[in-house]
């Protein structure tokens, strides 16, 4: 059986204030969800409370396929931060990452290749520019197998060439039966991806395509 994630009636309070309630979707294998909304409207808590970072209110979140595991645990996380480490090189800060997370797939050269970084493998991340730096956060999605990617404004610092890198790879692990949900401002272009609204003060707005 392929993976399914399903969400209902989720809400989430914090410090005593109601980000969002009522929110619910599901999505199976090959399908992807772009979440929308303005600064603080809920886009990044909502992806935490899918990481299990953060508790919810009401509402359930349950994926199937999974196995034995948790959601946590087979879920990709890249969030605003890039969260590497500045004194370690490109290619230990993935080499870490895989050890990590287990279930490897590509090589850390590989994986770096694939986001047109071959050339920074040796490098500190320290040395590399804001938008070399996202691609080697990018490029932890791929040296470790997870079904669910969450990305968080996944295109910030990319120029226009490495969002194209970005698009291939999301659209190859759609391809591939994973599952995706981005909180975005900016149009990712994946074909068929639904969009989820989130506003403040209303309910969340589910649309049939991304941009709809």
């Amino acid at each position: 059986m392929g993976v399914r994630l399903e969400v209902k009636d989720l809400a989430c309070r914090r410090s005593g204030r109601l980000i969002f309630s009522g929110l619910s979707f599901a999505l199976a294998g090959g399908e992807a969800l772009v979440v929308t909304g303005r600064n603080g409207a809920g886009k990044s808590t909502l992806l935490a409370l899918l990481a299990g970072r953060l508790q919810p209110e009401a509402g359930t979140i349950r994926a199937e396929g999974i196995g034995e595991a948790t959601l946590a645990e087979r879920l990709h996380w890249v969030g605003h931060r890039d969260a590497l480490k500045s004194a370690l090189t490109a290619e230990e800060n993935l080499a870490f990452a895989q050890r990590l997370l287990g279930e490897p797939a590509l090589a850390p050269r590989e994986a770096l290749e694939a986001v047109g970084l071959a050339h920074a493998a040796p490098l500190p991340v320290a040395y590399l520019s804001a938008g070399q730096r996202r691609r080697v956060a990018l490029a932890r999605l791929l040296v470790a197998r997870r079904p669910l990617w969450l990305l968080d404004e996944p295109t910030s610092a990319l120029d226009l060439a490495s969002q194209g890198t970005l698009l291939r790879l999301m659209t190859e692990h759609l391809a591939g039966g994973g599952l995706l949900i981005a909180a975005t401002h900016q149009a990712l272009g994946i074909e068929g991806a639904r969009e989820l609204r989130i506003e403040r003060g209303a309910a969340p707005v589910a649309l049939a395509e991304e941009g709809a």
